[in-house]
């Protein structure tokens, strides 16, 4: 039945009756659906081992045995665990022919040998079982329209079923996708179960470069000062090293965004072609990109908040003021440096610049503002704009450093300084684009991607020729 037709009205003025949707189940989710569904216009008739325990249900439903309640409606929600199912097999007659919506989860990947709907499935034979709402939980059905952007997958091995399902879904205000028959229902069983996947790598990069640097920096400075003066100055751990990792951090997974694509770029020129699968690392590598450019920009936000904290730090006020004392008894004069007032005006400049770019690249990967983008506005902004966000932050990072790389001093116990680190994965990363976008590179690389290949084939007798394709239309 239609989802137009709930509550509608007749030619003779009446009204037809609501259609009925059972549910047996009577637990968060189960009310939360059947609020939904009175909400919507549905009858809702609900299932229970004691029908007289209604008080927790919403106003309007109704509430009887299991066997009476599959009577009333032709579609019944088992919004019950799998363990539960047993009292099933005594309704086999009363199920005949009904759809039965399975919404269940499990607790764990591989807790049963099939999927609950399939079980469900062959549990009750005459029934036709169709999977669907598991993704939803029962707070974005109380939400309302909130939530009314969440899809409702749904699976099984009847149309005229499914589509019934579909109309109560969209009713429901979500949009529903067909994900083809009961045996996709296992993997949608899956999807709830999975926390953060494309997430998993971004932040399993973020807190091991996180961890080596700090404790690098940790042993150039707290340790080092220790070891040869004897001084304490454990304290900057807070912020001195804080401000240090975090940095580095955001720009070299800024440069990770961007490393696949050009290493991407080099296959296709050494493959000749596009139609050759990328390995399966590199192919899970830039599945994350999106992933990995918000967690620096994470990064970037902490680093910029322990910038604008320095100026009143105890160990800052206290350095300048016995710097402006020392000058004072000693009667000298704090001389204006034309070049570093250069320096430090670009490299605060270089920062704002590249971190404004960086918040920019951020809002565009929302959802909500890339949906309003067309393909080339996207790709305007997270390729071209991207790649000159990250060549302003490694220049701020460049003349952050300026020529201490150069002073033997700063390469304590042989190790150099914790930026010229930083430097290595983003200056590769230009490095290669640079290569990518000269135009002798960039034309094959343009050819290749518009679907030109380089063929190698066998003579009869032997020898190898290549054959170059004409561009394909």
């Amino acid at each position: 039945m239609n989802s137009d037709s709930v509550a509608m009205t007749d030619l003779n003025g009446g009204k037809n009756k609501p259609e009925t949707v059972c549910i047996f189940g009577t637990g968060d989710f189960g009310r939360s659906l059947g609020l939904r569904l009175l909400q919507s216009g549905y009858s809702v008739v609900y299932g229970s081992r004691d029908p007289k325990n209604s008080l927790l249900l919403p106003t309007g439903s109704k509430v009887m045995s299991h066997a009476a309640a599959a009577c009333e409606a032709h579609v019944i929600v088992v919004a019950v665990q799998r363990e539960h199912y047993g009292f099933l097999r005594s309704l086999a007659l009363d199920l005949e022919r009904k759809v039965l919506v399975d919404v269940s989860n499990n607790l764990k990947r591989g807790l049963y040998p099939e999927s609950n709907a399939e079980y469900l499935s062959r549990l009750v034979p005459g029934a036709t079982v169709v999977k669907a709402f598991n993704t939803i939980s029962a707070w974005a059905l109380q939400s309302g329209g909130l939530d009314a952007n969440r899809q409702v997958l749904i699976c099984g091995d009847r149309a005229d079923a499914k589509q019934q399902v579909t109309d109560i879904a969209q009713s429901l205000g979500f949009t529903a996708l067909d994900r083809g028959s009961l045996r996709a229902a296992a993997e949608l069983e899956d999807l709830p179960l999975q926390l953060f996947p494309l997430w998993r790598l971004p932040l399993k990069i973020a807190i091991c470069l996180t961890a080596f640097i700090f404790f690098y920096t940790l042993t150039r400075l707290v340790i080092y000062e220790r070891v040869t003066t004897g001084k304490d100055i454990a304290f900057r751990i807070m912020i001195s090293l804080a401000n240090k990792a975090f940095p580095i951090v955001s720009l070299v997974m800024l440069s990770l965004c961007y490393l696949p694509g050009a290493l991407a770029g080099f296959l296709q020129l050494y493959n000749g072609t596009k139609y050759r699968r990328f390995p399966d690392w590199l192919d899970r590598w830039m599945l994350c990109r999106k992933q990995l450019g918000l967690v620096a920009l994470a990064f970037g936000f902490l680093h910029a908040i322990y910038t604008l904290v320095i100026p009143i730090r105890y160990y800052v006020r206290y350095r300048y003021n016995a710097y402006v004392i020392s000058l004072i008894k000693d009667n000298k004069t704090y001389e204006f440096d034309n070049t570093a007032a250069w320096r430090f005006d670009s490299y605060f400049s270089m920062g704002i610049l590249g971190f404004g770019l960086f918040v920019l690249l951020g809002i565009t990967s929302l959802p909500s503002v890339s949906n309003s983008l067309n393909w080339r506005e996207f790709r305007f902004v997270q390729s071209k704009l991207g790649y000159v966000t990250l060549l302003l932050c490694t220049a701020h990072t460049f003349l952050y450093g300026w020529d201490r790389f150069l002073n033997p001093q700063s390469y304590k116990w042989l190790m150099p300084p914790a930026y010229m680190l930083s430097l290595v994965v983003p200056c590769v990363v230009l490095i290669l684009k640079l290569i990518l976008i000269t135009p002798c590179v960039d034309r094959k690389v343009t050819r290749i991607r518009q679907g030109w290949e380089r063929q190698a084939k066998t003579s009869a007798n032997g020898s190898d020729s290549k054959i170059d394709q004409r561009l394909m239309a």
